[in-house]
């Protein structure tokens, strides 16, 4: 199968969900893996479009049911990646990218060939600001989210590639050169290009 997997991985607050919709917009060859999760929907966010917005139980059954090739609780809050969801993308020959945290991508890369990329905020400081400016969370929870970003910035050693998302449209353009230096490999371009290849055996 020449579609890749693509995990990526950021603190909360770096910009992850929206480097994916920016890369996602101007790539038909890409597809996002939407996760399941038992948060509420924030303002703005659509059932089957951002998440899958479900109960403790429903997502209790759904695991139960091997139903998840990985599945965390961050924040009180348990989100999970549908096995079928990233299955059908790859069979339909897309790129699939999953944004999941480094537990998740733990789990991840037993079951799929990955490439993986983590992204940084450009300091601390900056994060909180993000943080504080998108006014989504109440101070504890923000600080919460610092102390976490302390844990998930250590397992940066496990990803293929880092990125520093400073300048929002430099760090996109860095995706999309991910995406297709990944894309140009041995490996996708010897099935892509059997045809021509065949020619000279």
């Amino acid at each position: 199968m020449s579609s890749v997997v693509f995990v990526i991985s950021a603190p909360s607050g770096a910009g992850k969900t929206s480097l994916v919709a920016a890369v996602l917009s101007g790539d038909p060859k890409l597809a996002v893996s939407i996760s399941h999760t038992t948060r509420a929907p924030r303002e703005g966010e659509v059932h089957g479009k951002n998440y899958y917005f479900v109960s403790e139980a429903e997502f209790e059954g759904l695991v139960a049911q091997n139903k998840f090739s990985e599945y965390a609780k961050v924040f009180n809050n348990w989100y999970g990646t549908s096995l079928d969801s990233v299955e059908a993308i790859l069979a339909a020959g897309k790129d699939v990218i999953l944004e999941i945290d480094w537990q998740g991508f733990e789990h991840v890369k037993t079951q799929f060939e990955t490439v993986s990329v983590f992204i940084l905020p450009p300091s601390k400081q900056a994060l909180r600001a993000r943080l504080a400016y998108r006014a989504k969370d109440k101070p504890e929870i923000i600080e919460a989210r610092i102390q976490a970003a302390n844990n998930e910035v250590k397992h940066y050693t496990q990803y293929d590639y880092l990125l520093v998302n400073d300048d929002f449209n430099q760090t996109v353009q860095d995706l999309q050169a991910i995406f297709r230096a990944e894309r140009l490999k041995k490996g996708p371009q010897a099935q892509k290009l059997g045809d021509i290849l065949a020619q000279f055996t």
